[in-house]
């Protein structure tokens, strides 16, 4: 049966091709130097960029689901990246912060995260890497 839809032009395919090449080139570097997960990673540079944050927040902030951002805080709380405290104003709350650890930790990947985005940028070169930012956060809107 012929269609007039192709898979793989389909825009949605596309990015979802794109977006895991992408990934997985960094991914190598998160995971190899410091056995991290996609959501561990997400979680610790959410707390490194943002501050203390409740998980709800982090949530928010990331897009996880709150199951993948509980498991990913309690492994970085694990490794003494990350210590909680009780919100002053709600004691139900507990706020998360990176520890001197995890700052470092963070640091470390953000440096290498630099480093990785500039690849991507000379493999694209600057115009075409502007354009395709552009475009990404214009779908933001859709």
């Amino acid at each position: 049966m012929k269609s007039e839809f192709d898979l793989h032009s389909f825009l949605p395919f596309l990015m979802h091709h794109a977006s895991e090449k992408v990934s997985l080139g960094f991914r190598e570097i998160y995971r190899d130097r410091y056995r991290m997960t996609r959501s561990e990673w997400r979680v610790l540079a959410t707390l490194g960029q943002y501050g203390a944050l409740t998980a709800t927040e982090i949530v928010t902030h990331t897009g996880l689901h709150k199951t993948k951002v509980s498991r990913a805080v309690f492994s970085i709380e694990k490794r003494r990246w990350l210590k909680r405290r009780q919100d002053e104003k709600d004691r139900r709350i507990h706020r998360l912060e990176l520890t001197s650890q995890g700052v470092s930790a963070f640091q470390s990947l953000c440096a290498a995260g630099i480093a990785y985005d500039r690849k991507v940028r000379d493999f694209l070169g600057e115009d075409e890497f502007k354009r395709l930012s552009d475009l990404l956060e214009k779908l933001k809107d859709l």
